[in-house]
């Protein structure tokens, strides 16, 4: 059978109890704040924005590495292979744009 409780244990117990209480609602009323609310979504925010930056610059190192693979060699000496025909096409294009606009004054 349980033992009665004297009333200054119970007593002692009822402030711990309210002790409790007061830190839970204290702890809620911080997590509840406009301004704690702000601050983390300005942080998950911060984190996407990080992340997304992140991603990009590993998607675009990889486009400058594989556009620099095309026209230099492992060696790193250039790939004349591949240069000039490029070269030749730009040179090309850039004639033809200024010979019809010769032509157009």
């Amino acid at each position: 059978m349980a033992q009665a409780k004297a009333p200054g244990e119970i007593e002692a117990q009822i402030a711990r109890s309210r002790q409790r209480l007061a830190v839970t609602l204290d702890e809620i009323a911080v997590r509840v704040h406009p301004s704690t609310i702000l601050g983390d979504v300005k942080d998950r925010v911060s984190d996407s924005v990080d992340r997304t930056v992140g991603q990009t610059c590993v998607r675009v190192n990889g486009l400058v590495d594989r556009a620099r693979s095309q026209v230099v060699a492992p060696d790193g000496s250039p790939r004349t292979e591949r240069i000039v025909p490029v070269a030749v096409v730009t040179v090309a294009v850039v004639g033809a744009v200024v010979v019809s606009r010769r032509k157009r004054r």
